[in-house]
């Protein structure tokens, strides 16, 4: 059996990679902090699901104090930029291929994988078949990778390294915002949530609670930093008891719809370091927040029609 184990494994042997080539960067002027931060890192996907929890939590702990007093930036790469730019000209398109062979895989493998039974047991549980599918869409994405631009060997450690350099801590976010999300859901935040809401908010038709699911789940994403951070508290306090449950809304579509909410949140907030403050830096924006600018039209346009088509498809009943 698949599980989402193997692709843990095949992160923590990236970015065990990534250890290695920070190490022996002579040019990083704080190479071990770097060392010592991707390490961690590296530990938690290999042995994490082995590993105590409070263990786990030192560790954690261990790469914010790491992170806080400052990661380096090594200058090594695996070509020049001569050499890349003499590469891009003669490739031209193809180098899209890779990028797209992860999407198309992806959705290939959720579909022909789900269900597939090998000697009487599900070869992937059916709960993380996308996850996988994605881990191996984005193995096959390298392998076309390494097909058509035909790098030194080792390229795809050595520009991992870049690339996570570049990112820095911020490349945690996601993981940690998905757990703090979940810890949220636990502690009942999602029950606070939907009791402040139905005090002091007029919720009492279906439009007016897919509104405050649809803005809710946005504001709250724009906090968090993370639509998957957001998606447990707004969806268990308002998504599931007044949409769904209260009104009758269709739970999938409900769900979907209010996911996509959130990524709008996604695109407005500088605590979603990783895709507005980052992708700044990376093209040596005079301004940090020029990409959050750029997006927010964008985003309330998609906020605003997200909550017609819930509105719309959700219920059986006219709202």
């Amino acid at each position: 059996m698949i599980t989402l184990e193997a692709v843990y494994l095949l992160m923590g042997a990236m970015l065990s990679g990534v250890t290695v080539v920070n190490a022996r960067d002579t040019s990083n002027p704080r190479r071990w902090r770097s060392t010592l931060f991707w390490a961690l890192w590296a530990l938690l996907f290999l042995a994490g699901s082995h590993l105590p929890h409070a263990l786990s939590g030192v560790i954690m702990l261990a790469m914010v104090a790491t992170a806080s007093a400052g990661l380096g930036q090594g200058t090594r790469e695996s070509s020049t930029a001569a050499a890349r730019a003499e590469s891009a000209l003669r490739l031209r398109h193809r180098l899209f291929a890779p990028v797209l062979v992860v999407p198309v895989a992806t959705y290939a493998g959720s579909v022909l994988l789900k269900g597939l039974v090998v000697n009487g047991a599900p070869l992937i549980p059916a709960a993380q078949v996308t996850q996988v599918a994605l881990g191996l869409a984005t193995v096959l994405g390298l392998l076309t990778a390494l097909l058509v631009i035909r790098p030194p060997a080792n390229a795809p450690v050595v520009e991992a390294r870049r690339l996570l350099d570049s990112v820095g801590w911020a490349a945690v976010l996601p993981q940690a915002l998905a757990a703090l999300g979940a810890v949220f859901a636990a502690a009942g935040v999602g029950q606070a949530v939907s009791t402040l809401a139905t005090t002091y908010l007029p919720l009492g038709t279906p439009l007016a609670a897919v509104i405050a699911y649809g803005v809710g789940m946005a504001l709250f994403t724009m906090v968090m930093g993370n639509a998957f951070a957001a998606f447990p508290v707004m969806t268990a306090g308002i998504g599931l008891p007044l949409v769904v449950q209260q009104h009758g809304g269709d739970v999938v579509i409900v769900t979907a719809i209010g996911m996509l909410s959130g990524f709008c949140g996604t695109l407005m907030t500088p605590m979603a370091a990783n895709y507005n403050i980052v992708p700044a830096a990376l093209l040596e924006l005079e301004d940090r927040h020029a990409v959050i600018k750029a997006q927010i039209p964008t985003a309330l346009i998609l906020l605003v029609a997200n909550i017609a088509l819930m509105a719309l498809f959700a219920f059986r009943v006219r709202v």
